[in-house]
């Protein structure tokens, strides 16, 4: 299976020159640490920073510096600073190239369920409505299980939804796939990983055709 490194690593790869991006709480706020060599990309976080840098080294960090999780990060040079109406103006006027979240659930209808778990304290949902509303390009980096070895991948989320009909593309710590036509495509293994894992992981419909590569790292 994939680390959460290994899936922040292979979500980079699908990053393009000239990117604005969104990476959300958890597994995604991983990917600054892997923009492949030569690729110029604008990281935003909804607390109001342009220009996000990869995670600092122990020693280096700096407490007013941080992401949307309040982790301390990094900044390249041109970054900047603004407030919150103008970061959420940023997401809803659709000036996000590609959003990565994470997510409890996801469904083959593209839906996502990824703030509330029903009985449990919660902060409330953030940005996470904006940024599933507003962008038309949207990856969720998570785990394929949940820590009871049930799917969250499925026909229909069973958690209260963040947004419906958005999600494009996952990746697991199993694989990689597309959402095409109310279905999951399998388009990449994670090394090990057979088809047969990833169906007896998978509660959704599957669509697998052909020979399915393994992720190379």
């Amino acid at each position: 299976m994939l680390t959460k490194e290994q899936i922040a690593q292979r979500i980079a790869r699908e990053l393009q020159n000239g990117y604005y991006v969104n990476l959300g709480i958890g597994i995604p706020t991983l990917i600054a640490n892997y923009v492949p060599d030569g690729l110029e990309v604008e990281f935003q976080s909804e607390n109001g920073i342009l220009g996000m840098g990869p995670f600092p080294y122990e020693g280096e960090e700096d407490a007013d510096l941080i992401n949307a999780g309040k982790q301390t990060i990094t900044t390249l040079p041109g970054a900047a600073f603004f407030d919150s109406a103008m970061s959420f103006g940023m997401i809803r006027g659709q000036h996000v190239d590609l959003t990565v979240l994470g997510a409890m659930e996801v469904d083959q209808n593209g839906d996502i369920a990824s703030w509330k778990i029903p009985g449990k304290l919660v902060k409330g949902m953030g940005g996470a409505m904006d940024l599933v509303s507003s962008a038309e390009n949207i990856i969720v980096a998570m785990m394929h299980t949940n820590k009871h070895g049930e799917s969250k991948i499925l026909k229909k989320c069973s958690l209260p939804l963040t947004g419906v009909n958005c999600v494009t593309r996952v990746v697991t710590n199993l694989c990689m796939l597309n959402l095409e036509n109310g279905k999951f495509r399998l388009l990449e293994r994670a090394p090990g990983i057979s088809i047969d894992d990833i169906k007896a992981a998978t509660e959704a419909d599957l669509i697998i055709e052909g020979d399915i590569p393994e992720m190379k790292f």
